[in-house]
């Protein structure tokens, strides 16, 4: 039976993963292969141009060696993941030399604003499709079979893919992501996500539940909705005189069963509303945990970011949260060294953190992105020793913050659910709590497996992970 593996980079969720999915073992006269970089929205995207190719009957390989065709399926929000890209397109280019009629392609957030580049002055790619493209691969794979440079890049203000069912990558058949909007309106300044995946559009909710319906059907005890702004989903049905929120949503979900898990990512801290924090109360199998990305705890510098909110607002947001769930876990995205960034500027991010306690961040230093806003208003003005110096007490923080999180939940009994096998011992079970937080137990003597629920008492802790045992 043919597998496929997704390489997941992720630059923006600090991850990397490998598992193989099951295709029709009816033989392909052709195969491909892909790897994805980034965010999550990334690796979605990924599931869905394989389910595309398989209707199209494309097998798939997990060895690009054996892949007639190869795509990278890329991220732009950082510089360090595009020179990941281009190095291994280069890599690929010379498998090219050597075996003729092997096609590559680039699919994603790179794909417009890169194309002239791969196509024409470095000759990487045969084939360029954008995130609003994919159901045109098939026919621009035909085009490039016969020597054309195929390319659509297109965006568009209505395809959200709701009619195709993702082929699940790196899937451990207990976990998935259902994506639930496409796009973002918010024109943060150092983003290029609007850009490159165009204005925001809502899911057709029903077509959302059905998908989460059939994955918890097939034995998936969690799904997470994914958006770039989970809380401004908002879908009228065709006749229909009520609009679907996010919280409606959040809640149509939660109600397939009460053994389904439910998380979302990302919330923007100015859409996350009180519904959407009363609906998470009010399910216990609604996870307790928001990423709420911050990016700067300046109101001077979140107000060049445009992120329409200060950090008197943001604290009072995460005191919103803590009112309607003690206990939710709470994360975040930080930047360090935007444009003009003061010392004061810094100080206050670092104020910021200790109040919100986050469980864990994803922390980086500004990488100016052509295209953006603040790329064409401000000079990129902090000298990169400076933004490494303050990434670094940025690190420290959430190092020290995530430390005392996990000796906090010492003592306690949380409700696991099973995902696998540890990393590092076959004798011990891997799972995640309600607030996110991965626990690794001991199996014993107990009939366990993966996809059911367990107790356990937390008995230690490193930075990072809880450590336990079955509760019986």
């Amino acid at each position: 039976m043919l597998e496929l593996v997704s390489k997941v980079h992720d630059e923006t969720r600090q991850g990397e993963a490998f598992a193989p999915f099951t295709v029709d073992p009816n033989p392909y006269k052709r195969h491909f292969y892909i790897e994805s970089y980034g965010c999550q929205m990334n690796f979605s995207d990924s599931e869905i141009v394989a389910s595309i190719l398989n209707e199209e009957g494309f097998g798939a390989t997990r060895n690009f060696e054996e892949a007639d065709l190869i795509f990278l399926n890329t991220c732009s929000i950082r510089e360090k993941a595009e020179q990941t890209v281009r190095k291994r397109l280069t890599e690929f280019r010379k498998l090219k030399q050597a075996r003729p009629g092997l096609l590559v392609g680039v699919l994603g957030c790179m794909a417009e604003r890169l194309k002239s580049k791969f196509l024409e002055e470095e000759k990487l790619v045969d084939i360029v499709v954008g995130p609003d493209a994919y159901r045109t691969l098939p026919n621009l794979i035909t085009e490039a079979d016969g020597g054309q440079k195929a390319i659509n890049v297109l965006l568009s203000r209505e395809e959200t893919y709701a009619d195709i069912s993702p082929v699940r990558l790196n899937s451990n058949g207990i976990t998935a992501f259902v994506s639930i909007m496409r796009g973002c309106n918010n024109m943060c300044s150092f983003c290029v996500v609007p850009f490159t995946r165009g204005r925001e559009r809502s899911r057709d909710a029903q077509s959302i539940l059905n998908e989460c319906q059939d994955l918890f059907d097939r034995g998936y005890k969690e799904v997470t909705l994914l958006g770039q702004n989970v809380d401004s989903y908002y879908y009228i049905a065709e006749g229909a005189t009520q609009p679907v929120t996010f919280a409606n949503l959040l809640e149509r979900v939660a109600l397939i069963s009460p053994e389904l898990r439910v998380r979302f990512s990302t919330s923007h801290p100015k859409d996350i509303t009180d519904d959407v924090l009363a609906t998470m109360a009010k399910y216990e199998n609604i996870c307790r945990y928001i990423h709420l990305p911050l990016q700067s705890g300046s109101t001077r510098v979140l107000q060049l970011m445009n992120r329409s909110y200060s950090r008197e607002w943001y604290k009072a947001k995460v005191d919103r949260i803590r009112e309607y769930m003690p206990d939710c876990g709470i994360s975040s995205d930080i930047i360090a060294g935007f444009c003009t960034e003061t010392e004061a500027d810094h100080q206050d991010t670092l104020d910021v953190m200790r109040y919100a306690r986050y469980d864990m961040s994803y922390m980086f230093f500004y990488s100016e992105r052509p295209g953006t806003l603040a790329q064409r208003r401000y000079e990129d003005d902090i000298p990169e020793d400076v933004k490494k110096r303050r990434l670094q007490e940025i690190v420290e923080m959430q190092n020290k913050l995530s430390a005392e999180s996990n000796r906090q939940d010492l003592g306690k009994i949380f409700k696991v659910l099973i995902e696998g096998n540890s990393k590092r011992s076959e004798l011990d079970w891997m799972g995640r709590n309600s607030q996110n937080k991965v626990i690794v137990f001991a199996k014993e003597q107990y009939d366990l497996k993966p996809g059911d629920y367990v107790q356990v008492t937390v008995h230690d802790c490193t930075q990072a992970t809880l450590l336990g045992k079955i509760t019986s």
